[in-house]
């Protein structure tokens, strides 16, 4: 499995339009963030996680030139907007995407991209086929997945397991019951906005509690805000096995 992660910044990006900061105005390339996406390769197979404004950029920048399945993890523009890139890999592969999402994220989709499910459909629109997904184990193209919930403060979010890998974006609380399915991973990505208190994300001190009860081998932050400090300087702070995400990181397990 090999996991690229496309983007690992918040819903308004780094650098932040406008905004003046050190992180901002940063020339390291790890402070650059796109909005938080991730790739993941696995037995010949293709997914991404989510497909947020960026996803055009993301695949171009990957030359991601197949594409099996969508996982999206809630309904955010942060995450969906992107979806209509999609079309590029139906005109490729002369097939439907099938996405995958809660009832609520198709929902949403549906309305907000309702040229791609309209019963006269313009030419050249995506072609999608929609799939439901409660929280219950499922597979895509063979490969087994877990949905594991969590809470985008009053949003239910699923993050995802895939083997030794979870996934967990946007997010502030997590059950006992289900950081049980998370248990015994490899690699953990996970939601670490900023260090102030934050109504719907996990603060840094809160990501590394999560990581550390976890314990996986190996620890990523994404959806960064600009508010979290430059790159560099945070990972000095970090335990050995917890780093900082950044866009174009790939991980090999």
């Amino acid at each position: 499995m090999v996991i690229t992660l496309l983007g690992t910044g918040t819903s308004s990006g780094v650098p932040l339009i406008g905004c003046l900061c050190d992180v901002c105005r940063s020339v390291d390339f790890r402070d650059k963030r796109l909005r938080t996406s991730a790739h993941i390769s696995v037995d010949g197979r293709s997914f991404v996680i989510d497909t947020g404004p960026d996803f055009r950029q993301q695949v171009l920048r990957l030359n991601l030139l197949q594409l099996d399945a969508v996982l999206f993890t809630h309904e955010h523009k942060d995450h969906t907007a992107g979806l209509d890139e999609v079309r590029a890999y139906n005109f490729r592969s002369g097939q439907d995407m099938p996405i995958y999402g809660r009832p609520t994220v198709l929902a949403q989709l549906q309305r907000e991209f309702a040229y791609i499910f309209a019963e006269h459909k313009y030419p050249g629109t995506p072609h999608v086929v929609l799939n439901e997904l409660r929280n219950e184990p499922f597979e895509v193209c063979g490969i087994p997945i877990t949905p594991i919930e969590v809470m985008h403060h009053k949003l239910p979010v699923f993050g995802y397991r895939i083997g030794d890998f979870t996934y967990l974006t946007d997010l502030n609380y997590i059950s006992d019951e289900e950081l049980e399915k998370v248990k015994g991973t490899k690699v953990l990505v996970v939601d670490a906005l900023q260090r102030q208190a934050h109504i719907s994300h996990f603060t840094l001190d809160q990501a590394v509690a999560l990581a550390q009860r976890v314990n996986a081998d190996r620890t990523y932050f994404v959806h960064i805000s600009h508010k979290l400090g430059l790159h560099n300087d945070v990972e000095k702070e970090l335990p050995a096995t917890i780093r900082l995400g950044y866009d174009g990181l790939q991980i090999q397990l």
